[in-house]
């Protein structure tokens, strides 16, 4: 793929070469890995499972793991249209050379994704087509999927060769040791399956022969209930300090993985189910992780990630132990997933002296009645008291999510959400204050392995129904913004988190018809899945309608560890609006996952489990250290050792700490700490010296856009640990200004940027920090102190050089159109431009041509008149004197 990376649309996604990324030599890999994301570059590098994974495998010498994303339509079909297949980032090796394709599957409307990404590869869909060797005589790669969907993926199922069920870091390096080791011994497909099929938490999904109905019947004995597989204790688990550094991503930061699983027990949520019990990490742990990774990754965008962040036992604690790094860096913070009331006002006063981040909460329901049948565990005055709160500490917006169509809702509780929309409004402190916020309302879509697996979901039209009315209800509300998920997509999400292996021709039949990235809004098309539906004889109402308690489920066999009867139990709570509180911090509910005198772990105990081993909730402290009373000391509850006597004293405020938190919570509040910024330390925006600082771009590296390369180089300053000077402002930023935007595809051998230093520092001791930090091809070639108030200004004249990279015999012709184009009194040109058409003359851009080789001209370039991108300028010549080759057959190089 790299020969096409010039007609490949936003080529950086297709590199592999950023900061992070594990390159081997090819001799020395035995086992090669490709770990797909189904979804485009920007939002596969924001998704950490894929990075944990790619660490642990690349951790052993001899495999390699490599990143593959699905490229956009566009690029899929211009390697269709060359015939080139899909290759992986690192490497540029075509998928069908590899041993193993790893696919991510975090969420059912990648479905077709996936068959994408198989076919540009040149691999056969179906598993049963993949049981003899390929056209070269290779087995074909060994075809695996994990994530959150694997637990419930039967549509998937007749396209894999195996599914990995629960948290993989334990089970796929056996997975790969027992392909390597049939790979070596020459063993079977089949053979190969069976060894498999006997690690605990791999699904082989063609051990089992559909029976009717989408019932399954197990053809192995030792197959026959597989078990999701976890890892007891956080501490133990790897968390990758170093990994790939994006270029672009949805979300471009450290996510820093504090814990996992969550035991609110809200009973429309699937992670909550099987993701338990809930693990933290130590606080010493964190810490580590966390100076460790930020001066790896050079991130200024911290997240805390977790399925319910605000209920991590110690994050007081955690928070204001890691804070001053932040401060000091210019790091934000933010801590997603917070429940309503999760945060006191130390954690909150604190958060706005740093960047500051957005502010979410998710009701999900307008209605206490309602939000009690879900067993959310909150009430309005808790969600007004903590708006409030974010006001005074100097939020001025707030996002609130809900969900539409939730069993027994009624019209009174869709109308709720409009009240408490201006409930939350209203909840600023000062009279001529508002908080502006914006509910976000998706459709509710029953999920496997929760109470609510049976219920029925709410037609299309119905939703639209409910949707109008709420948005008559807001329409003359100031301040007040209704966003919602598309109704249609919901229903997709629905019929496949609870299909059955039936709609697998479904899922092949849609995507021949080109459904694809389905999740985008812009991409969702209901109309080759009804087509795909009616094509096979199925109805979406039969997936979508409300299932019998003693009904058959397509996910019987597979185990989350959370009972059955648990599942019954709570749904018959929810219809009677009965609570349960998170049994991390009160009595067990008996859900099955944990071992208790009472009855042993649904989980399976693993061969290197130690005998007194046990599943349960691992946390810091038995009680949340942002209670009033601050949390109790218990080893046994915590998992972690004794907990310090200055804990128990910050919490409860007793110490100069704690009073210092409480007068600094006072002192933002009111309304001009929401006017004002947080004011950063004076000394970070001291300026004591400027940087000058010369590098090339060069290989691979050319094809980075502007704004990418300073993001490069903003992260290398980081990591090089340089005294930086900062902006003021919401938004404080390091004092960087680059010289002009270079086109995508040039090569330079003299970019420049400048920095500003709050202290003054020898520049040649930089150098080989700040290139050991730097993707291949961008190289600091000399770093100059010049004068704080000098001005770093582009020339108005720089040297290129072109050359012809196509047929050697055409040479000659293309020296010849450059010396036309030297010869041409004019080339008139008309450009679009952001204020509409200009007329300019090419030519006054050429101020010297000179041949210096056949193929090969030295341009000498006049800015004076204005910039212009030097290479279209280049192909607008060319194309004025009749040499109309394609773009990827030149090559620009600026020297000078």
């Amino acid at each position: 793929m790299r020969e096409l990376l010039p007609l490949l649309p936003k080529p950086s996604r297709y590199l592999g070469i950023e900061e992070g990324s594990v390159h081997k030599p090819r001799h020395e890999v035995r086992l090669r890995l490709g770990l797909v994301f189904p979804d485009m570059y920007e939002v596969g590098m924001s998704y950490l499972g894929q990075k944990i994974l790619y660490s642990i495998v690349n951790a052993r010498p001899h495999w390699q793991a490599e990143r593959v994303f699905a490229p956009c339509r566009e690029a899929g079909e211009i390697l269709r249209a060359r015939g080139a297949p899909l290759c992986t980032l690192e490497s540029d090796i075509p998928l069908n050379r590899l041993d193993a394709l790893g696919f991510s599957v975090t969420h059912e409307l990648c479905y077709t994704n996936i068959l994408y990404i198989l076919d540009l590869a040149g691999i056969p869909l179906r598993a049963e087509t993949r049981r003899f060797p390929g056209p070269d005589g290779r087995p074909w790669p060994l075809i695996l999927a994990g994530g959150g969907c694997s637990m419930a993926a039967e549509p998937l199922a007749p396209f894999m060769d195996a599914m990995i069920l629960g948290e993989a870091e334990a089970s796929l390096p056996e997975v790969l040791e027992t392909l390597e080791r049939a790979r070596r011994e020459g063993r079977g497909r089949h053979d190969l399956l069976l060894a498999l099929s006997r690690i605990p938490g791999l699904y082989i999904p063609e051990f089992f022969a559909p029976d009717g109905d989408g019932v399954l019947r197990p053809l192995h004995e030792h197959h026959r209930r597989i078990v999701r597989r976890i890892v007891p204790d956080m501490n133990e688990a790897p968390y990758p300090v170093l990994q790939p550094i994006p270029f672009g991503a949805v979300h471009n930061r450290l996510a820093l993985e504090i814990g996992r699983g969550c035991t609110r027990g809200c009973r429309f949520c699937q992670a909550g189910s099987i993701y338990r019990p809930a693990r933290e990490r130590s606080v010493a742990t964190l810490q580590k992780l966390l100076d460790d990774c930020l001066n790896s990754t050079g991130f200024d965008d911290l997240s805390y990630l977790s399925l319910s962040t605000g209920d991590f036992s110690a994050l007081r604690e955690l928070f204001m132990k890691t804070a001053p790094r932040c401060e000091r860096e210019q790091v934000a913070v933010s801590l997603p997933s917070l429940r309503v009331g999760s945060l006191d006002g130390a954690i909150m006063a604190r958060m706005a002296e740093l960047r500051r981040t957005g502010a979410t909460l998710a009701p999900e329901a307008g209605s206490q009645r309602l939000r009690d049948v879900i067993n959310k565990g909150i009430n309005e005055a808790e969600l007004i008291a903590h708006a409030r709160a974010l006001c005074e500490h100097g939020w001025q917006q707030v996002k609130l999510y809900f969900m539409l169509g939730l069993p027994t809702e009624r019209d009174e509780d869709v109308l709720a959400i409009a009240d408490l929309c201006r409930a939350v409004r209203n909840a600023a402190p000062a009279k001529n204050a508002r908080l502006q916020v914006t509910a976000a309302v998706s459709p509710f879509v029953p999920k496997a392995h929760t109470p609510f697996q049976w219920e029925a979901q709410i037609p299309p039209e119905e939703l639209r129904r409910r949707v109008n009315l709420l948005l008559t209800a807001v329409k003359k509300e100031k301040g007040v913004t209704l966003r919602w998920r598309e109704p249609d997509m919901s229903l997709l999400e629905g019929l496949f988190s609870r299909g059955d292996r039936r709609l697998a021709d479904v899922v092949e039949s849609a995507f021949r018809q080109g459904a694809l990235f389905t999740s985008w809004h812009d991409e969702c098309r209901l109309e080759p899945w009804l087509n795909a539906l009616a094509e096979h004889g199925l109805r979406l109402e039969d997936y979508t309608r409300e299932r019998g308690m003693r009904d058959p489920l397509p996910w019987d066999h597979l185990h989350s560890g959370l009972s059955r009867e648990f599942f019954a139990r709570e749904r018959d709570n929810s219809l009677r609006g009965k609570t349960l509180d998170d049994c991390r911090y009160g009595a067990c509910h008996a859900c099955g996952v944990c071992d208790t005198l009472r009855a042993a772990s649904n989980l399976e105990s693993l061969p290197d489990m130690p005998a007194d081993a046990r599943y349960g909730n691992r946390l810091n402290k038995s009680r949340r250290d942002q209670d009033p009373c601050g949390p109790l000391a218990d080893p046994e509850d915590t998992g972690g050792g004794d907990v310090p006597m200055d804990d128990l004293k910050i919490a409860c405020g007793d110490t100069a700490e704690g009073r210092n938190d409480a007068e600094r919570t006072k002192s933002a509040t009111g309304r001009q700490a929401r006017k004002k910024p947080p004011a950063i330390d004076p000394r970070l925006a001291v300026k004591a010296a400027k940087w000058r600082i010369l590098y090339s771009r060069r290989d691979a590296a050319a094809y980075l856009s502007q704004l990418e390369i300073q993001r490069v180089f903003d992260r290398a300053l980081r990591r090089a640990r340089l005294p930086l000077s900062f902006s003021q402002g919401f938004h404080p930023l390091p004092l960087v200004s680059f010289g002009r935007a270079l086109p995508v595809g040039v090569i330079s051998e003299c970019e420049w940027f400048c920095v500003l230093l709050r202290e003054k520092r020898r520049p040649e001791e930089a150098i080989d920090a700040l290139n050991a930090g730097l993707p291949g091809g961008v190289r600091i070639l000399a770093i100059e102190n010049v004068p704080l108030q000098a001005s770093c200004a582009d020339p108005l004249r720089e040297h290129y050089r072109t050359q012809w990279l196509g047929d050697v015999a055409k040479r000659e012709e293309f020296s010849l159109a450059w010396r036309r184009v030297g010869e041409s009194p004019a080339l008139p040109w008309r450009r679009e431009g952001k204020k509409g058409p200009r007329e300019l003359d090419a030519k006054a851009f050429f101020a010297d041509i000179r041949h210096v080789a056949p193929g090969s001209c030295d341009l000498l370039m006049d800015w004076s008149g204005g910039y212009v991108s030097p290479l279209a300028l280049c192909l607008h010549a060319l194309d004025s004197v009749g040499h109309r080759d394609a773009p990827h057959l030149l090559r620009l190089t600026k020297l000078a």
